[in-house]
């Protein structure tokens, strides 16, 4: 039995701030499985959270935060299945009803049961109204939401569940648009998740990967990524990629930004019968109108998450070395620093948060 206590940064009103605190240690029952946390990413998500207002959110306070965990099997409940005592893991974050047909297919990301319909639901997963990773442990209602990692390193692999699984899942949604090498694809934000999809995309298809960002560093890192082109944002910049792509355009879009100037910037880049996937949350709207700004022959998709299996999937490849997470290393009780510099817009890549 679980005893002592953990630490953990605990969303304990709305508007944040999130506050240190400690808590009892929690006990596995069931098919719980009760995680010591080695590593916990933080991305724009957490702020969303932070900064919602009361009512904003399906989701009751307190609660602890953090939705991409690495980790080791520390107990198990009695009926709990998959990893081992000891084994090193990560967290799928999105938790489902576990029973539903997309759920019976790893896809808990696509759940029937809507938390916003059913307020029997406390949250949507791990540390979006569930007591998340950012503490000395975490406790998970089932090992089906665990995926082996091996020797990968925690903080390489604590991303993986988010911003490696997002970028894949948005991969995904337009690969059998990406067959030939003289497409391209042109990639909206070059942060913790852009730079991923730099990878993925590198790694998984053949396409031209032309990038944008607003930061010169994030150009930077674009091209270490593997970025065939990258730019800052111009009143030229739609003319500049299409000439990339022999004035065509490209046949995809992944915008993990997400805001207006974003938005727009993704449908004048696009060829007709292109795939615009909006990834970000920045509060742009698109007007689907018929005949309208949108070249005929568009597709859009709002990906969220990813699949176990695609999970899977991205922990094999950085594995390989096909994907590297830039970080930004904190300890949890620097955690407010890194949420401080993620609203700054300050950090490179992904911040990451381990115990101390």
């Amino acid at each position: 039995m679980s005893t002592g206590s953990t630490r953990a940064v605990r969303l304990t009103r709305w508007g944040g701030p999130p506050v240190l605190t400690e808590l009892p240690r929690p006990v596995p029952t069931g098919e719980e499985v009760l995680v010591r946390v080695e590593a916990a990413g933080l991305c724009r998500s957490d702020l969303h959270v932070v900064d919602a207002a009361p009512g904003g959110l399906p989701y009751r306070i307190p609660f602890t935060l953090g939705h991409e965990v690495a980790g080791r099997v520390l107990e198990r409940g009695p009926r709990a299945v998959g990893p081992a005592v000891g084994e090193r893991v990560v967290v799928y974050g999105p938790w489902g009803c576990g029973r539903c047909a997309n759920c019976s297919a790893g896809a808990e990301n696509y759940c029937d049961r809507r938390p916003d319909l059913d307020r029997e639901l406390t949250g949507t997963g791990v540390g979006l109204g569930r007591d998340g990773g950012m503490a000395d442990t975490v406790l998970v209602p089932s090992g089906r939401l665990l995926v082996p990692v091996g020797d990968l390193d925690a903080v390489q692999a604590a991303p993986l569940t988010d911003a490696g699984l997002t970028a894949y899942h948005a991969v995904t949604a337009v690969g059998r648009s990406l067959g030939g090498d003289a497409n391209a694809v042109v990639v909206l934000g070059v942060g913790g998740l852009g730079h991923l999809a730099v990878q993925i995309l590198r790694a998984t298809t053949t396409a031209q990967v032309l990038a944008v960002d607003v930061r010169e560093e994030a150009l930077a890192l674009a091209h270490a990524c593997g970025a065939h082109f990258a730019t800052l944002p111009r009143p030229d910049t739609a003319q500049v990629l299409r000439a990339r792509t022999s004035g065509t355009g490209a046949v995809a879009v992944l915008d993990f930004v997400g805001s207006r100037s974003s938005l727009e910037l993704a449908v004048a880049v696009l060829r007709a019968g292109g795939e615009l996937v909006a990834v970000g949350s920045g509060g742009g709207e698109l007007t689907v109108r018929k005949p309208g700004a949108l070249p005929p022959g568009t597709r859009i998709s709002l990906p969220f998450w990813g699949t176990v299996p695609e999970l899977e999937r991205v922990v094999a490849l950085a594995r390989e070395g096909a994907l590297r997470v830039e970080v930004e290393r904190y300890t949890l009780s620097s955690a407010l620093e890194a949420f401080d510099r993620l609203r700054a817009g300050a950090v490179r890549g992904r911040a990451v948060v381990v115990p101390d």
